[in-house]
């Protein structure tokens, strides 16, 4: 009995060691673990650029509608939020239907063709072009976001006297005739100023420089110039009602910038880092430069300098995000809030234009010595833009002895002014004899928020 108990042990033993041998998988092979890795950073890139889309999206409200309603009279509060909100919608309805692919359609230099209308096959594959590891849809809505944001910038610059029925006339004719265009020249494959798919004059824009800051910004000027001061301006004071508001706004477009210019690297990498350290480095160093020039020329560093100096940085840097180090990053800031300032207060003055926000001064400025700028300290260090036919990397800025590149930076400043001064002066035309641009005297005394929408930002009797 003692030997057949034995015996049926070791044959259970045996029985348990092979069928643990069978259990036991097979090592993975080469393909496998290819697939699981790039499986990997498929799910790590998607889950960045998601975050981005949502911060850049908050960058328009509550960012935006926060600062520029902050910065006008009381009585024009829920207006200049509202043209902020109704472009989120406005924006992405017109990306959806032609925006997209007039921007990122294969096309000609100059603009997109219409194979993605309606956004047909922009699904979850991947579109090698333009960013092979994230879903196509996920470029897609990331690159709506700056299509949502650049025409908000505008409105800063006829705050408080546009009807909002121009506003939103506007803002359809200028993203067609204007923000496309320039979108698909500087980022679509085979665009004009593209550095990277094939363009004949490489302009580094990492962010948007000239697609959104520049054109905004100079479009902001020609529309304060053909509709002319507000009522009462520069002679009745038009103070920031609510720089809380402003401040709080402020601070929201510093975090969501960091999408705005890391998310454009379009993937969860180094590129991104770097982009991330040198948008906050220029933000500071811009701060700083602003309250450091009107504390001298003023004797006071005031809150609304600070925030304003903070915004001209992350301007001025967004074009050479990705190609610059640190300290070049702060540099740019610091000279931009230097420059802003003094285009803000010192230049608008001078020439007696009424950019009721200063958007021009902010975003035009900042955002073509930003362009410039990115032409001198751009490194192939951060980002090996150039490369010769044997795969050799080429210098890129001026610092590393590629001067050209400072002229090709400014060929695409020269190309977003011209487009957004022309082309803005035409809109504005045709709004005008359509529907008419400004409010009755009598509906901006009244202000938009009852003029245009019927309701009060503040209830005093509540």
């Amino acid at each position: 009995m003692k030997r057949i108990l034995s015996m049926l042990s070791l044959s259970a033993a045996m029985a348990a060691h092979l069928m643990g041998q069978a259990a036991t998988p097979a090592p993975p092979t080469t393909a496998a673990l290819e697939a699981g890795i790039k499986n990997a950073q498929l799910s790590a890139d998607n889950a960045w650029m998601l975050v981005s889309c949502a911060l850049v999206l908050m960058m328009t409200g509550p960012g935006l509608a926060l600062f520029y309603g902050g910065l006008v009279r009381r009585k024009n509060v829920l207006g200049t939020m509202m043209q902020s909100f109704i472009l989120m919608a406005i924006g992405t309805v017109l990306w959806a239907l032609i925006g997209y692919s007039l921007s990122f359609g294969e096309g000609s230099p100059f603009l997109g063709d219409l194979r993605y209308l309606f956004l047909d096959k922009v699904g979850a594959d991947p579109n090698p072009t333009y960013a092979a590891t994230i879903p196509h849809q996920t470029f897609m809505l990331f690159q709506m976001m700056f299509a949502i944001i650049t025409p908000a910038l505008i409105t800063g610059a006829f705050a408080e006297r546009m009807k909002f029925s121009a506003m939103v006339l506007f803002t359809i004719l200028w993203s067609l005739i204007v923000y496309y265009p320039m979108a698909h020249m500087v980022w679509g494959n085979n665009g004009l100023l593209n550095a990277f798919l094939g363009g004949k004059i490489p302009c580094l824009d990492f962010a948007g420089g000239t697609v959104v800051h520049i054109t905004s910004g100079v479009s902001a000027l020609v529309c304060a110039i053909v509709m002319g001061k507000r009522k009462g301006y520069p002679n009745e004071p038009m103070k920031p009602h609510s720089l809380v508001l402003s401040f709080i706004g402020a601070c929201l477009l510093w975090v969501g910038w960091f999408g705005f210019n890391a998310g454009s690297a379009l993937a969860a990498g180094g590129l991104a880092t770097s982009a991330f350290t040198a948008t906050h480095f220029g933000a500071a160093a811009a701060a700083c430069g602003w309250l450091l020039a009107e504390w001298m020329q003023h004797g006071k560093p005031s809150v609304l300098g600070g925030i304003s100096g903070a915004v001209a940085g992350l301007v001025a840097i967004t074009p050479a995000s990705g190609f610059v180090k640190p300290m070049p990053a702060l540099i740019i800031g610091f000279i931009a809030g230097v420059f802003c300032y003094f285009m803000v207060v010192k230049v608008k003055n001078m020439l007696g234009y009424d950019d009721s926000l200063d958007a021009f001064g902010v975003h035009g400025a900042g955002g073509t010595l930003g362009a410039i700028l990115t032409g001198v300290f751009a490194t192939s260090e951060i980002n090996p833009a150039f490369k010769d036919a044997s795969g050799k990397v080429l210098p890129v800025g001026l610092l590393e002895g590629n001067g050209g590149q400072v002229v090709n930076q400014i060929i695409g400043v020269g190309i977003s002014w011209v487009l957004a001064i022309v082309a803005t002066f035409i809109i504005l035309k045709v709004v005008d004899a359509v529907v008419g641009l400004r409010v009755s005297p009598e509906e901006e005394t009244m202000g938009l928020d009852l003029s245009q929408h019927g309701e009060e930002g503040y209830s005093l009797e509540s």
